[in-house]
């Protein structure tokens, strides 16, 4: 194990990233590259479960969000960025934890269930499309970290992951299945079981009526990368109900939950609550007009460190740090893989990648 503890997560090339993933994930990953060994993911091959008729943009997606990624302050030289698929490990320990987990495991996840309503599915997926989520528990536990930063919405699949850690270490390594989950290691495991570390904002509402949480699909978004008049004209979609500045309002509505996100001073913060909860002439237009100053000077340095990318010779730099990160991920995932072989008795001998 690293000197470090060591920390995966990642996204899926989706498309350019979001308010709602820097309060959920990103900020923290920023924050702690100093203090852990930090792995960061690119989940290109589960993006084909959905978009498997669209490689060519999967493809640019994959190097827009490393574009994201390096503009929010994730530093190459600090920390580890893996291209799935260019880590055959991950694949192979998938296949590994498929046997482990039940089929009730897979479909019984709360976060698949909700993606298969919210995304209309319903009997037309995939047989790969359930199967990402035993993906996931590959793509984490390939690097063996303790800590998986996620926002609210993905803490079922760090709980199937931490299953399938328990599962093969107690199978595999003779771990006792009374051990604590801290103790896997020390007890022979391969795998130590991974605590997830919510964002402080556990689910980022959408811009509009907030029913619906942040997300590019549903067109409520306001992107790392939008320009200061585009974050304006999306705050101003966000909708209360109140009618007037001296109506007494709700500060637990969505305008407020951008208020508590992105305002910085807690002292202002509590003035804008008290007084719009007394109606003390404070509209909903001059709250807007705040919010929206606080994310540009947020993303203010974010848009000038990405411009450096925006360009042919950005992309080829991109391209550079991947493989330079792919590098390091084999280097990592391929001796994970040798335990694990080794603990099921597969142990025929190790390979090296070129």
């Amino acid at each position: 194990m690293p000197e470090k503890p060591r920390i995966l997560t990642g996204d899926t090339p989706t498309g350019r990233l979001h308010l709602g993933h820097w309060v959920g994930s990103l900020e923290r990953r920023v924050a702690l590259q100093d203090q852990y060994d930090c792995y960061f993911l690119l989940a290109n091959m589960h993006a084909f479960t959905t978009r498997f008729d669209k490689p060519a943009d999967i493809r640019q997606d994959t190097l827009e969000i490393v574009k994201d990624w390096l503009a929010a302050g994730i530093d190459p030289q600090r920390s580890t960025i893996v291209l799935q698929t260019e880590v055959p490990a991950i694949a192979e320990l998938t296949w590994f934890f498929a046997m482990l987990l039940s089929f009730n495991d897979v479909m019984g996840n709360p976060t698949l269930v909700h993606e298969l309503e919210t995304k209309g599915l319903k009997d037309s997926y995939s047989f790969g499309f359930p199967m990402y989520t035993v993906g996931q528990c590959a793509d984490i536990l390939a690097f063996r970290p303790t800590l998986v930063p996620v926002g609210e919405d993905q803490a079922p699949h760090i709980e199937m992951c931490r299953k399938a850690a328990r599962k093969f270490n107690q199978l595999y390594g003779g771990v006792s299945n009374r051990a604590n989950d801290d103790d896997h290691v020390a007890q022979g495991g391969v795998f130590p079981v991974p605590k997830a570390l919510i964002g402080r904002v556990g689910r980022l509402p959408g811009v509009g009526d907030g029913s619906a949480k942040m997300s590019k699909s549903l067109n409520n978004a306001i992107f790392l990368s939008d320009a200061p008049k585009d974050v304006q004209k999306k705050i101003n979609k966000i909708t209360t109900g109140r009618q007037s500045p001296t109506e007494p309002g709700d500060p637990s509505n969505v305008l407020f939950k951008f208020v508590e996100a992105f305002i910085p001073d807690p002292a202002r913060v509590a003035e804008l609550k008290d007084r719009y909860a007394r109606g003390d002439n404070l509209g909903d237009g001059h709250v807007k007009a705040e919010v929206a100053d606080a994310i540009n000077t947020l993303l203010e340095p974010m848009r000038a460190r990405r411009a450096e990318f925006d360009s042919p010779a950005g992309d080829a730099h991109v391209l550079d740090i991947i493989k330079a990160g792919v590098k390091r991920a084999n280097a990592t995932a391929e001796e994970t893989l040798y335990l694990a072989k080794k603990a099921m008795r597969l142990d025929f001998g190790r390979r090296t990648l070129a």
